[in-house]
């Protein structure tokens, strides 16, 4: 196999390799003066079978451009198989129309990913699982619990003061699941968005009164749902809280809202690469997801069940 990494995520990508045991191709990725993307593959991939690993995270314009040529450069290059890995699929929350004359661009960028050539796609904890039914090629959407399971064990102790959180509705069917892994209660906080990117809890489903709360969701973005569930938790009496999160993406004022939250710890995997502000954050901490990434990876190589990896 090959594996190719777009500028995206470089850290992800050669942790990935170092796990399947092989090297990063030689690409050269580069600009011309008026920001066009040029990207050249420096050794022979004929016959091969690529893997570009690349997150359509921000700038999420340029990162799905790099893709895309990347992609076209491998399909000329005659490679065999090419698999577009994609740990974080930007755009996913625009999955359905929210009103009259709006996009599904969702839709749109899985149109394009087929269209520049790749043959299949791999990602992780896509935000709307009809997502998958947008591909006319074979998708893998895996999950990044194997990991976050493993460090909540690590973390916490099953003395039944436990309970994971969901911070709306929406994650109620995510944080059910967790909570029986992880054998602890489940609460729910009852949200109520006045407008976009804005959100009020009203209140909070379940006991949480002196019990340590995780608030469990897949996308990070404001930050404001989190905090303030977070906030409504801690109204409610939980003693400690804390948060895991698939794809922290942290914009805005994110950072300063979770710093200023009562979340104790933040922790994120690594499927957006943590840029040195996000590092410095004091609560937040990343967890990664090479081992699960480069297994699925090899599984593919090898036409094994991907599947397998979650039973």
């Amino acid at each position: 196999m090959k594996i190719i990494a777009g500028n995206s995520n470089k850290i992800l990508a050669e942790a990935i390799c170092s796990y399947i045991g092989v090297s990063l191709a030689n690409t050269s990725l580069r600009r011309f003066a008026d920001r066009e993307i040029f990207v050249e593959i420096n050794e022979n991939i004929r016959g091969e079978d690529v893997f570009i690993i690349q997150s359509t995270s921000h700038p999420a314009n340029d990162h799905l451009m790099e893709l895309l040529i990347t992609i076209d450069a491998a399909k000329r290059g005659s490679a065999k198989r090419i698999t577009a890995v994609i740990p974080y699929y930007g755009y996913a929350r625009q999955d359905r129309k929210t009103g009259p004359r709006t996009p599904i661009t969702a839709k749109l960028v899985a149109n394009l990913i087929t269209s520049a050539g790749a043959h299949r796609v791999l990602t992780m904890d896509l935000h709307a699982g009809q997502i998958q039914g947008f591909f006319d090629i074979p998708l893998d959407n895996i999950f990044s619990a194997p990991p976050i399971i493993k460090d909540m064990k690590e973390k916490f102790s099953n003395d039944g003061n436990l309970v994971i959180a969901s911070p709306d509705v929406g994650g109620v069917v995510r944080a059910r699941a967790f909570a029986k892994r992880m054998n602890a209660g489940l609460a729910i906080a009852d949200k109520r968005r006045e407008k976009v990117g804005e959100s009020e809890v009203m209140n909070i489903i379940g006991d949480v009164k002196d019990k340590t709360c995780i608030l469990l969701d897949d996308i990070a973005d404001s930050a404001g749902t989190l905090c303030n569930a977070a906030k409504a938790l801690k109204e409610s009496g939980a003693k400690e809280i804390f948060s895991y999160i698939a794809h922290g993406v942290l914009s805005g004022e994110a950072l300063r809202r979770i710093e200023k939250s009562a979340i104790k710890e933040l922790v994120l995997t690594d499927s957006i690469e943590a840029l040195n502000d996000v590092k410095n954050t004091k609560n937040i901490r990343h967890i990664s997801i090479a081992p699960l990434m480069g297994e699925a990876i090899k599984r593919i190589n090898s036409d094994s069940s991907v599947s397998a990896l979650f039973d």
